[in-house]
């Protein structure tokens, strides 16, 4: 049998410690979350691998997908989260980075438009013990209605366009992060600001992740 605790734990010193991931606060918050009940039976042994897993498809063919630990964690630690903020997760993997999160003494909340898959990820958080995760069952460029804004938004995925329609509900203060670009190798996370009107950004390191079909860029006419 497979002791995931000692797995997690060489996820921890080896792949987060030594991919620039300081933050102790997210170190300890993955130590202490159980990747492996979020994913399906037959990949709970590759949870903890170096690389992004598919978890789950929805209706719509869209896959949902855990990011390489490393990448997750480092785009957390950009995030700089502080207890008592309000983060949203877009296309969260059944549940795994909002158990992180919530860890961080934050309100969280997932969109999720696919309603098994927005059922699977209260199955999953109740499994884990996390109780006061939202679910959002919305498409992912909705308008999630926080009146005050969030104060930060993770997308678990990338992007291959600004994702202006986040950005408007980004709170005075609010950051984004992403993968912007295609998904591949020359993509890279990059961290949006908000202050006052307007939202600057920077990119922080190379990542492949799998582009939202909400966020592709339109291929315009083809002759």
């Amino acid at each position: 049998m497979i002791d995931y605790a000692k797995v997690r734990r060489m996820m921890v010193d080896n792949q987060l410690r030594t991919y620039d991931i300081s933050d102790h606060s997210v170190l300890s918050a993955m130590n202490d979350t159980p990747r492996e009940i979020f994913a399906p039976a037959d990949l709970a042994m590759l949870a903890y691998s170096d690389r992004p897993l598919v978890v789950a498809t929805g209706a719509e063919g869209e896959t949902r997908h855990f990011l390489a630990p490393m990448v997750f964690a480092r785009m957390l630690q950009n995030l700089d989260l502080q207890e008592g903020e309000h983060l949203l997760i877009i296309a969260g993997a059944l549940g795994y980075e909002a158990a992180v999160a919530s860890r961080l003494g934050v309100a969280v909340s997932i969109a999720e438009p696919d309603p098994a898959l927005a059922e699977k990820t209260r199955e999953n958080l109740a499994r884990a013990g996390v109780a006061d995760v939202a679910i959002i069952e919305k498409p992912f460029d909705a308008d999630f209605a926080d009146k005050d804004g969030f104060d930060a938004i993770l997308v678990n995925a990338a992007v291959q366009q600004r994702p202006e329609p986040l950005l408007a509900q980004l709170a005075d203060g609010g950051r984004l992060v992403t993968v912007m670009g295609d998904g591949g190798r020359t993509s890279r996370v990059t961290l949006f600001v908000r202050s006052g009107d307007i939202i600057g950004d920077r990119p922080v390191f190379d990542a492949a992740a799998q582009p939202l079909n909400a966020f592709r860029e339109d291929p315009g006419f083809v002759f």
